[in-house]
């Protein structure tokens, strides 16, 4: 696997290859999402780097005409012994590392996201929710949980699909992850902003339009909308390892089964 460097906007590009190749199989990409989340609620958080290859290959499939099955999450395990056990390594440093940050999150917290829930669920009016949700200590375990996410996504974005494709060890895939994500943090920076931004826009059009009508009951619109979205980000994961890096033989990644712009 050869390293390429894409620009800053190649990030958009991805958004929008993304959305095009969902709206393709779009409930075949939710039923995928949907599974992904259950498989996540028993299985703790190994099935997550597992995951991203799986939506890799479901989107593979989309380009190549084919509808997305659920077998696309044990399709990675399916390979030789080396292959396989590499993802599992991956599925367990990846658990290790969440916990790792979850526990930091507790401890920083001291118990105000607890009582924050617990008023929450007692009905509280919002005088009283205030003051614990704006708890510096919450703020700051808050901050500290999604800088954590943030960093350890980084060795994982790619290292599944560089064992995958690639036939690398767990640690290598890792290290080649790391380095592909700085080498090409400009696009990526742009490509999580603009995920970030339709969710934001996505909301508020379901707020202004629950405002509008007057009817608190158009709330119930958030759910499907959040799913459609989680499900074709990570429909889109595929293109920013495709732009990335560069196979040796073409075969197993079609690169050119959307129209594409030359970075």
């Amino acid at each position: 696997m050869k390293l390429k460097l894409v620009p800053a906007r190649q990030g958009f590009t991805w958004v929008r290859h993304g959305l095009r190749v969902f709206f393709m199989r779009p409930m075949a990409f939710c039923l995928l999402f949907l599974i992904f989340m259950f498989a996540m609620a028993t299985s703790m958080l190994v099935v997550a780097p597992l995951a991203t290859i799986a939506f890799m290959l479901a989107t593979q499939d989309a380009l190549q005409g084919r509808f997305p099955m659920p077998s696309v999450f044990i399709r990675p395990l399916r390979v030789d012994r080396k292959r396989m056990w590499a993802q599992i390594q991956l599925g367990v440093a990846y658990t290790i590392c969440a916990v790792g940050v979850y526990l930091v999150f507790v401890a920083i917290d001291g118990g105000a996201m607890g009582r924050f829930e617990a008023a929450m669920s007692a009905g509280r009016p919002p005088e009283e929710l205030l003051p614990l949700a704006t708890d510096p200590r919450l703020q700051t375990a808050w901050l500290v949980l999604f800088t954590g996410v943030a960093i350890i996504s980084v060795p994982f974005w790619y290292a599944p699909a560089l064992v995958h494709w690639g036939a690398m060890s767990a640690a290598k895939a890792a290290f080649f992850s790391t380095v592909a994500c700085w080498r090409n943090k400009g696009a990526l920076a742009l490509f999580s902003l603009a995920w970030a931004g339709i969710v934001a826009l996505l909301a508020l059009f379901i707020t202004t339009l629950m405002a509008a009508l007057a009817s608190p009951q158009m709330m119930f619109l958030m759910s499907p909308a959040t799913l459609m979205v989680s499900a074709a980000f990570y429909a889109s994961l595929f293109f920013t390892f495709a732009d990335c890096f560069e196979p040796d033989s073409k075969q197993d990644v079609p690169l050119d089964a959307l129209p594409r712009e030359t970075p």
